[in-house]
């Protein structure tokens, strides 16, 4: 393990960094946008008719689109501390949802602290640290809308790429006949008709029992023009978006190569060259959207963002809930990436119904996202609140 140089996080651990704020407050079009990148089709979140006659009498963000209203999608508290030659990937998120749901008009403040640390062998890259940091999403009433525990799997670069190879076999994208992308419609149509023909009622816990069946879903075929929208469907990446955040270090204080080091979140060269400073283009994001980018961090072709695997998770069982469900709380582990050409098939059980505390009743599921060849991509615990009549 002496390989990984991880010397430098312990003085970071449980101290407070900068706080992350984007300059505008949510608008109607931020939260459409969202729903568009992230492939969820739930008229409540886009269509004014539909949200007009819910509960809500407007259009509200679900509540994956929470992570959308940070500049660094939770993950600056989890990167924290210098580890030489590294670089990094999501490897999960667990969050706490509290007191309300983002609305049109919402300003929000992200109070950010790294929580902890640790290292093991990992299969992907040797000597692998899993660091974990807190971000707490309060609005501009004081309300509390939720605590992300973010973790980022830091690792070197040089292992992965010369050393494990993992993906070495990957180089390729897999092809789909016509066939094969006519059963995708045909499962993404099942989870349409789930979220009309429940509409506007309510989905009662009693009428939910352990083994019931979510109806499944489908994402992709996933493009680098997929990945793409959804990076500008966080607000972040606008040019001048951000008021404070994403972090106070540059990518080279962090270890990162020097490949991909970059001028992320730099707002002083942001006024001058903004270019340079988008993720897209630059710095540690742009693997994602370049393949040749990827490869030189151990992945073989453009990959996803995890951030979106978790809003897809969340989706999911947003969906199957209503529009009177409430999520509470939900531990996503991202285990393998979603690459350009797969496509995430998500599923979906009902492991049972409790009472969480007085009066507040849930249904706990287990959600898994797999690829077309039915490897792990993700796996979550998601337990949410349905009314009792």
């Amino acid at each position: 393990m002496t390989d990984l140089d991880v010397s430098d996080l312990d003085r970071h651990m449980g101290v407070p960094i900068m706080p992350g704020e984007l300059r505008e407050p949510v608008a109607v079009n931020d939260i459409r946008r969202w729903v568009q990148a992230m492939h969820y089709p739930n008229p409540l979140h886009y269509d004014d008719g539909w949200a007009a006659a819910s509960r809500f009498g407007r259009i509200v963000a679900p509540q994956s689109f929470t992570v959308a209203t940070d500049t660094s999608h939770g993950s600056a508290p989890a990167q924290v501390g210098r580890i030489p030659d590294s670089h990094l990937v999501f490897g999960g998120d667990e969050w706490w949802f509290l007191d309300a749901r983002v609305e049109p008009g919402d300003k929000l403040l992200c109070h950010r602290m790294p929580y902890d640390y640790k290292v093991r062998e990992t299969s992907f890259a040797g000597p692998t640290c899993f660091q974990r940091g807190d971000t707490l999403y309060i609005n501009e009433r004081g309300e509390r809308i939720a605590l992300q525990r973010s973790t980022a799997i830091r690792y070197k670069v040089r292992t992965a790429v010369e050393d494990k190879k993992q993906y070495d076999d990957k180089s390729g994208e897999p092809e789909w006949s016509d066939e094969d992308l006519q059963r995708l419609d045909e499962t993404k149509q099942k989870f349409i008709a789930q979220i009309q023909n429940l509409g506007h009622d309510k989905r009662l816990l009693g009428s939910v029992s352990a083994g019931e069946e979510l109806a499944p879903n489908v994402i992709g075929p996933h493009s680098l023009a997929s990945f793409a929208t959804e990076w500008r469907a966080y607000p972040m990446t606008t040019w001048g978006a951000m008021r404070k955040g994403p972090t106070s270090v540059r990518g080279e204080e962090l270890g990162y190569t020097k490949d991909f080091a970059g001028h992320e979140g730099d707002r002083n060269l942001e006024r001058v060259d903004p270019e340079r400073t988008d993720g897209a283009y630059y710095g540690p994001s742009r693997g994602h959207l370049n393949p040749q980018w990827a490869r030189k961090i151990g992945m073989p072709r453009g990959y996803g963002y995890g951030a979106s695997m978790g809003a897809w998770m969340l989706d999911f069982v947003a969906a199957w809930a209503g529009e009177w469900g409430f999520i509470t709380h939900a531990d996503l582990r991202y285990r393998g990436p979603a690459l350009t050409g797969d496509a995430s098939f998500l599923s979906g059980v009902v492991t049972g119904v409790r009472e969480e505390r007085r009066r507040v009743n849930v249904a706990d599921i287990d959600v898994k996202m797999v690829d077309q060849d039915d490897k792990v991509q993700a796996t979550g615990k998601v337990s949410v609140q349905l009314p009792l009549d």
